[in-house]
């Protein structure tokens, strides 16, 4: 048994080293890169476009414009945010300065902005593409697009086994642990304690369908991203001082060697590039083919305007959740005390929150998790319709998503984690496949959305002109 997991271990090694290795990061990135060029830099050029139909539009009550059946866009969001911005926002991002130095946050930040992109990309043709399934639910995300778009059947099973066997992995016996873990090291909480108490929650949650997850979402991701950012701020204000410093080493070692200080053991700039665009791409999932499940299921009146959501997710992911980490690890020069992971996460948080830093992580890793296991489990849920066709097997599904919550909390998950990893990864492939293939159409609905929202535009001050006169005639 010993040999066969060896043997398994060193395939898996060298498939991963595949799937997050330098060629698919650069075709990651490369993807961003190319919609970024092919749209004019829309990330920066529509930037106010992308506000207004986001975070502005949240405080104006507006009339329903979506067909029904479906999520508001903002839970759409929030769900695709919960699966987005999980542990890795916290532990992940000290692993990649630990081994990239500080200079792997630039080029998590050039990721992140090239992945924007990637993501409105995603989403779009999520929405374009989607279906209603027999339950009149919304269905979409790269099977369907890759199936109606490109007419690559196999390519789009592919797609939705690779998503179905990660989602047991990545979505649910990593995230479990990591909850018991941290509960068991902070509180001294049993491991099959918190896998049963995680269980019971997810399950009232999860059978509730989209509409719930969505609801619960909505309220959760909000309180967790509150929670830890204000906490973050907190210790920023104590060593505000260093605040300069610390983006001054991220540019300076972003392009020059990071010297072996401390506990640091040093760091070449190729090894900051990959370690910062992995934990970019990781961190945001753009180009995954995850997230755009569950904008999928949004009411909204056009492609484009869902999409817009996930320049902005990838911007809360990356550009604020996993900076917060990033900043505080640096400006207080926990980064070289020979840490690592939560750990060095904590070390950090402790230089302004000596008492609470532990608890602080504790809880914020079990609302990172938390959702991020909840929203995994509907990702696992539309892979396994799209792959049967129907939604029959959809309650045994969730009986054994369940049940395997408590087997991760339980057990040591090192290969179990290394293979979901590499099962991740490879979504991207026929997603990218996808993605590429589908290009024009996004080009050409991105430009007809901005050409009818310009004629929209220019039309109001004519009218509201017309009925000045008649006001003055009258």
């Amino acid at each position: 048994m010993s040999q066969f997991i060896q043997t398994v271990t060193k395939v898996n090694d060298v498939l991963n080293n595949f799937a997050w290795g330098p060629v698919m990061l650069v075709l990651l990135v490369g993807t961003g890169i190319y919609f970024t060029v092919r749209t004019g830099f829309f990330q920066v050029r529509c930037a106010k476009t992308v506000y207004e139909n986001t975070i502005k539009s949240l405080f104006h009550k507006q009339e329903k414009k979506g067909s029904g059946g479906g999520i508001t866009p903002f839970q759409a969001l929030t769900t695709a945010l919960a699966a987005t911005v999980g542990t890795g926002n916290i532990v992940g991002v000290a692993t990649a300065i630990t081994a990239g130095g500080p200079g792997a946050i630039f080029w998590m930040w050039v990721s992140a902005f090239f992945g924007m992109m990637t993501k409105y990309a995603e989403i779009l043709l999520a929405v374009h593409y989607r279906s209603k399934n027999e339950k009149g639910e919304w269905v979409g995300g790269p099977m369907y697009y890759i199936e109606r778009g490109l007419h690559q059947k196999w390519l789009a099973t592919a797609f939705a086994l690779l998503g179905l066997f990660a989602c047991f992995g990545t979505g649910n016996m990593t995230q479990v642990n990591s909850i018991a873990e941290s509960m068991n090291g902070t509180f001294g909480i049993p491991h099959l304690v918190t896998g049963i108490a995680v269980a019971a929650v997810t399950a009232v949650v999860i059978i509730g369908g989209i509409k719930r997850i969505g609801s619960t979402t909505e309220k959760l991701v909000p309180l967790m991203a509150f929670i830890y950012v204000v906490a973050s701020i907190f210790v920023l204000a104590i060593n505000f001082t260093q605040i300069p410093a610390a983006f001054g080493l991220i540019f300076k070692s972003a392009f020059t060697p990071t010297a072996a200080v401390g506990g640091f053991a040093g760091a070449m700039v190729k090894t900051a590039i990959q370690k910062g665009v992995a934990r970019g791409v990781f961190s945001n999932e753009a180009g995954l083919g995850s997230a755009p499940m569950a904008h999928a299921a949004a009411d909204t009146d056009h492609p484009c305007r869902q999409a817009m959501w996930g320049v902005f997710e990838v911007f809360v992911a990356s550009m604020i959740v996993c900076s917060c980490t990033a900043i505080v690890i640096i400006s207080t020069g926990a980064w070289n005390s020979g840490l690592d992971g939560a750990a060095l996460t904590i070390a950090a948080f402790s230089h302004g929150l000596p008492r609470s830093a532990g608890v602080i992580i504790t809880i914020s890793i079990f609302f990172f998790a938390f959702s991020t296991l909840v929203s995994w489990s509907y990702y696992g849920e539309k892979c396994l319709e799209y792959v049967v066709g129907s939604s029959k097997l959809t309650p045994i599904y969730k009986v054994l998503y369940i049940a395997f919550l408590v087997v991760g909390a339980t057990t040591d998950l090192k290969l179990v984690w290394k293979i979901s990893d590499t099962l991740n990864g490879f979504m991207a492939v026929p997603n990218l496949i996808g993605l590429l293939g589908l290009s024009g159409t996004v080009i050409t609905m991105t430009k007809g959305y901005l050409k009818e929202r310009g004629a929209s535009r220019a039309a109001q001050p004519s009218k509201a002109r017309m009925t000045g006169a008649a006001q003055s005639k009258a």
